[in-house]
């Protein structure tokens, strides 16, 4: 007569929940909850950890690469291989230097790399952030009231950085929109020079006589760029009233075409001159305007050079530059009038 087995002896509970793969393996080789619990904290969590790490980094390789690619591209622009020439040391020189860059490819080079760096700080600390929450999951922390907790400490950070936010997102957008770079003259505001450096938060400035300005991003409320695609050159030249004015158009017109056709500013001056004719009217001169058109941040050395021309060509045609002149009103001696007598009723 075959025996029964005793109905005390019951299968040994699974110690292990679904997603320990580790603990399930050891329980099912040993049938030991403490060996198969053991396993799990010392070998099953750690890998889960190393894992999500390996696999952050992956990703963040290849998003890096991906971005990588992108700015590639973005640097190239529309026409890649483009030669062009650039000013060096007053001169315009070619190719034949072995120099194809110019201002335009160096602006966009600068700003898609800058849009680079900020993408990959982005995708960096989101990437960090959600492997360091995983990793406490795993660990076997509830992550639950980390993120409430998180999401509170957002909010208060962000009622209590107002500024630091706002800095950050006008640097964020100034650099998208690409409203300066690294070289450029700026005003901006009760600061105004040439930039030295571009961040999320703080523009360096250094101005004509080296004072170097820190501009926090979000406390400007407008920029005046004066180096950005073009720039122009205004001359207001004072004559005196006794001049020809017909003769002072054709003067600057012919000093301003030199200069235009003069092979040592080819490029710098981009437009045909032109002489506006007579802006205003002073006590003592007749002020007459000269426009031209320059590659930016030339305005000013083609001011100087323009300047000078003009001083030269007007010595040589005796034409004299104003001076100031008062006019004194002299009163006759004698007697001082008597005033007129006035009728009686």
């Amino acid at each position: 007569m075959p025996v029964s087995p005793a109905p005390y002896l019951l299968p040994l509970a699974d110690p292990c929940d679904a997603d320990q793969t580790t603990c399930r393996l050891m329980w099912d080789l040993t049938s030991n909850e403490t060996a198969a619990r053991a396993a799990d904290v010392v070998i099953g969590r750690p890998l889960a950890v190393v894992g999500l790490v390996v696999l952050g980094l992956v990703a963040r390789w290849v998003l890096h690469r991906l971005i990588d690619r992108l700015v590639r591209r973005a640097e190239d622009g529309v026409l890649p291989g483009r030669i062009s020439t650039i000013t060096l040391g007053g001169s315009s020189v070619g190719a034949a230097l072995g120099v194809t860059e110019d201002p335009a490819t160096n602006r966009r080079v600068q700003r898609a790399r800058t849009m680079g760096s900020l993408l990959k700080s982005i995708v960096t600390g989101v990437i960090f952030t959600i492997v360091v929450i995983m990793s406490i999951s795993e660990i076997g922390y509830d992550i639950g009231p980390l993120i409430a907790g998180a999401g509170i400490l957002g909010v208060a950070l962000g009622f209590g950085a107002q500024s630091l936010v706002k800095d950050f997102l006008s640097g964020i957008f100034m650099i998208f929109e690409d409203q300066y770079g690294v070289g450029d003259v700026i005003d901006a505001g009760e600061a105004s020079g040439t930039v030295e450096a571009v961040g999320l938060r703080v523009t360096r400035l250094r101005d004509v006589n080296g004072t170097v300005w820190y501009v926090r991003n979000g406390e400007v409320l407008r920029i005046g760029n004066m180096s950005q695609n073009w720039a122009r050159t205004v001359l207001d030249i004072a004559v005196s009233y006794n001049q020809d004015l017909a003769k002072i158009r054709r003067v600057l017109k012919e000093v301003a075409h030199d200069l235009w056709e003069d092979d040592e500013f080819k490029g710098r001056v981009i437009e045909e001159p032109e002489v506006w004719g007579v802006e205003a009217l002073g006590p003592d001169t007749v002020t007459v305007r000269v426009t031209l058109k320059t590659a930016p941040m030339e305005q000013w050395a083609i001011a100087r050079e323009l300047r000078e021309r003009i001083k030269a060509r007007f010595d040589y045609e005796g034409i004299e530059i104003p001076v100031p002149q008062r006019m004194v009103w002299q009163q006759p001696e004698g007697p001082a009038a008597e005033p007129p007598a006035t009728g009686g009723a």
